[in-house]
């Protein structure tokens, strides 16, 4: 018997058709719930804090403020708040981070408690920012503040169990770290979990390296790094002087397990590395600068990519200091200038100087003279003037001879000369106490002057 053929229509299905129907209804919901289950897993943490250290005039509200795309001129006192719009744009989604930054002032610090608990820690970020302009106080200010962090830290009274493993975070995350890889359009924003990272090979940490472990991440700003050319220019700063300064941050980095950056809101240089690598640190976003090391003002390390051997490289240009020495005895603080301002000198008038002259000279008293009416017979003494040789007639002392006195030379100069003027005048005067005509006057005269002459010869 031949086979018979069943001829369906083509409207028709069978009950396996819908079988199939109703298993892709069920796996398309099953899809739709499964991603927006993921999406909300996925969602932003809110909660995150970054807590801000620096002394005061080191920019560090200047550079939230830019960092949060606002022109931020007040300057606060005690605990100033701030907030970083952190947006995710894979998942579409946004997100607050706090910034609280302390007053620079160590009166303050009690304040931490209003942004820091013990339930909170393990989701901030510290950040100490240091004053590029002024790096002979780079040192003291990250050794101040970091014993600051730790106090506090210390108070808050963690259980071990639960501190021991935030620190247990930072050291894997610090032997973790890899040379970030360029990020392709379709990769995720969010860094996805590698499949057997957790069985990856990770390297003992150095003997230095995070010896002082806070649990939490740390970031080193250096800010004004504009200044260096100044610094260059006015204080004569070499590149030893930023190889030494660089050389003590990164090792004071090792020890808390820190990054660094080198930023300069007046040039807002490394502002947009710096917002990315907060993301990166807080909220695990893919992050895919490398160290840079090259541009001395510009340096950037993040946590985890240095070492001690690198560190070396910086002490082969050390000529005139050893990596060892203390930091404070090598960036000193340059002695302060005072400035002088040269006072304008105005020239005289000539009338009035001359006028000023004039009135000095004529409060000045005369000068004593001999008077013609003296008797030539008698010394200044009053005794009896010695006789002179024998022949030699006696001048009178109407003579203008006996008149003129030779000027004393211990006298000054102006005074000389008038008391040489009163004497011509007074022989003027003794000439004309006798009459013109009378006879043998001018012969007694010159008689006398010849006489006096051949006494002198």
């Amino acid at each position: 018997m031949a086979p018979v053929l069943e001829k369906r229509l083509p409207g028709a299905a069978g009950p396996s058709d819908n079988n199939n129907e109703d298993e892709e209804g069920q796996n398309l919901w099953s899809s739709i719930l499964s991603e927006v289950s993921t999406r909300s897993s996925s969602k932003l943490p809110s909660g995150k804090n970054i807590l801000v250290f620096g002394e005061d005039g080191s920019g560090k509200t200047t550079l939230m403020a830019k960092l949060q795309g606002s022109d931020y001129n007040k300057r606060g006192r005690g605990l100033e708040y701030l907030y970083l719009n952190v947006h995710d744009e894979y998942r579409d989604d946004l997100t607050r981070c706090n910034v609280w930054i302390l007053d620079g002032d160590l009166y303050h610090k009690g304040l931490l408690k209003f942004a820091v608990s013990a339930q909170s820690l393990r989701d901030c970020l510290a950040v100490f920012v240091v004053d590029m302009s002024r790096p002979w106080t780079i040192m003291e200010s990250l050794q101040k503040w970091a014993s600051v962090l730790r106090d506090h830290v210390d108070k808050l009274k963690i259980p071990p169990e639960d501190m021991r493993e935030m620190e247990q975070t930072m050291v894997k995350a610090f032997q973790e770290y890899a040379e970030p890889e360029d990020a392709t359009p379709s990769s995720p924003q969010r860094r996805a979990a590698a499949a057997g990272e957790d069985e990856a090979v990770v390297l003992p940490l150095g003997e230095n390296t995070l010896t002082r472990n806070l649990g939490i991440p740390v970031l080193i700003v250096c800010t004004k790094c504009d200044a260096i050319t100044v610094l260059e220019k006015e204080h004569d700063y070499r590149e030893e002087q930023f190889d030494f300064i660089q050389s003590h941050i990164r090792r004071f980095s090792l020890q808390y397990g820190a990054g660094l950056i080198y930023t300069s809101v007046k040039e807002e240089k490394n502002l947009d590395l710096l917002y990315k690598y907060i993301a990166h640190k807080m909220y695990d976003f893919q992050f895919t600068t490398p160290a840079l090391v090259v541009e001395k003002d510009a340096v950037f390390i993040p946590s985890g990519w240095d070492n001690e051997k690198k560190i070396a490289i910086l002490h082969e240009n050390f000529t005139t200091v050893r990596p060892e020495d203390p930091f404070e005895d090598f960036i000193t603080k340059p002695p302060v200038r005072k400035l002088v301002h040269d006072k304008e000198i105005n020239a005289e008038d000539e009338q009035v100087f001359l006028m000023k002259q004039q009135s000095l000279l004529a409060k000045q008293p005369a000068t004593p003279t001999r008077g013609s009416t003296e008797s030539p017979g008698r010394t200044a003494s009053g005794s009896p003037r010695p006789a002179g040789r024998a022949g030699q007639p006696s001048v009178t002392g109407g003579s203008p001879i006996t008149a003129v006195k030779k000027p004393d030379p211990n006298m000054k100069a102006g005074a000389a000369n008038e008391g040489v003027l009163a004497n011509f005048f007074n022989s003027l005067l003794s000439k004309k106490t006798g009459s013109p005509g009378s006879p043998g006057s001018g012969a007694g005269v010159q008689g006398s002057v010849k006489k006096t002459e051949a006494g002198f010869d």
